[in-house]
């Protein structure tokens, strides 16, 4: 009696062990008084007839499963190729349908400069903000596999004013910004560059939101041009006047650009998940707003499950947590100073924010290893 083991692989796979007893007795034995040599012939016992059906079965059974699998793999995408157009068609129909509106009210604020009015159009302008982030919560909603792991957002109030710093990785941290605190501070304004607002219709947009404009010079512009120095200060300045009559939330992404493995490397950036802060902003907010501001909000943002390209998966439907710690910093006096000329204070305000930083370094870090564990 012999013992054949019969191991099936697919794709380095096992897919069935088969396991087959043969009769030694069975094998004719004038093929071995042949003087040429050929092949045994074997008989085939009825245990291994049954042996074979079982082998053709693990073979049909091996075949379906890998074909239902490659059939799971094909839906999935098709379905998040479909959720992809669908997201990006939906999201411009709000935008298109919330923005419109904007600009026409930006056009009336053009043409009929009087506080009265500019107040009217202000409002008009944060109420359909407030739709466009409606929306947007709505699409987020309609993704059955996203969770948010939020903390700190109790402590916030409508009726304060805040400056929210935050870590920027994707265009998906303004979406998830919007949609999280829209009913808990003020609409956030967020600081934009100058050149901004001679782009068609979405600069006269954010004006009429009164969307703060910065413009900066470089070192070796006002090397060259001492006559401009200290006036993007001037320019942040008259932006954020306007502030100081209704509670308002300024959102400024300190890094200035989004997070990049490759950025992060060119940047020399002493960080593991974040880019080198850039102080000039805020420090310019805190000494136009300063007493005005009730705390600084230091958000942190991750997607630990879909680090690599977060807002593609949420438009796709495959976006599956957000996780956001939310830090009340009080705004202390020693934050108000001159950061331009003050030297001593450009210095000791770096430290400050180069120390937030670096603890908002190790919290990412914190928060990726806990899913990863969780994961494991």
């Amino acid at each position: 009696m012999m013992v054949f083991l019969s191991i099936w692989l697919t794709d380095g796979n096992l897919v069935y062990v088969d396991i087959s007893l043969i009769n030694l007795a069975s094998i004719d034995k004038s093929a071995v008084q042949r003087s040429k040599p050929t092949a045994y012939s074997l008989k085939a016992p009825f245990f291994c007839l049954f042996s074979d059906k079982i082998s053709a079965l693990h073979r049909m059974t091996g075949c379906t499963s890998l074909s239902n699998h490659l059939k799971k793999l094909i839906m999935s995408r098709l379905l998040a190729a479909i959720t992809l157009v669908l997201s990006i068609i939906l999201t411009i129909l709000v935008t298109i349908a919330c923005s419109v509106p904007i600009i026409l009210a930006g056009i009336i604020k053009l043409l009929l400069p009087v506080p009265r009015v500019w107040r009217a159009v202000s409002a008009f302008c944060n109420l359909m903000m407030y739709c466009w982030c409606e929306g947007l919560a709505i699409l987020l909603y309609l993704n059955p596999h996203l969770k948010w792991d939020i903390q700190g957002l109790e402590r916030l109030d409508k009726k304060n004013w805040y400056l929210l710093i935050c870590n920027h990785h994707s265009w998906a941290d303004i979406v998830v910004l919007c949609v999280l605190f829209r009913k808990h501070i003020p609409m956030n304004k967020y600081f934009l560059k100058q050149q901004l607002a001679w782009v068609p219709f979405i600069g006269l947009a954010c004006w009429a939101l009164d969307m703060p404009f910065m413009k900066r010079y470089s070192r070796s512009y006002l090397l060259r041009h001492p006559e401009h120095r200290g006036k993007d200060v001037e320019t942040t300045r008259r932006s954020c006047e306007k502030f100081r009559a209704h509670p308002t939330t300024i959102v400024n992404f300190v890094e200035g650009s989004r997070f990049t493995e490759e950025k992060r490397q060119q940047m020399r950036s002493p960080y593991k998940n974040l880019l080198p802060p850039k102080a000039a902003g805020i420090a310019m907010a805190l000494n136009v707003l300063g007493e005005q501001f009730d705390k600084l909000l230091n958000v942190t943002l991750c997607y630990p499950e879909n680090d690599k390209t977060p807002f593609y998966d949420m438009l796709s439907g495959k976006l599956t947590r957000i996780v956001v710690r939310i830090d009340l910093v009080p705004v202390e006096a020693e934050r108000h100073g001159d950061y331009v000329n003050d030297k001593n204070f450009k210095r000791r305000f770096q430290l400050w924010l180069n120390t937030l930083w670096n603890e908002k370094d190790e919290q990412i870090d914190n928060i990726k290893a806990s899913y990863k564990n969780a994961g494991q």
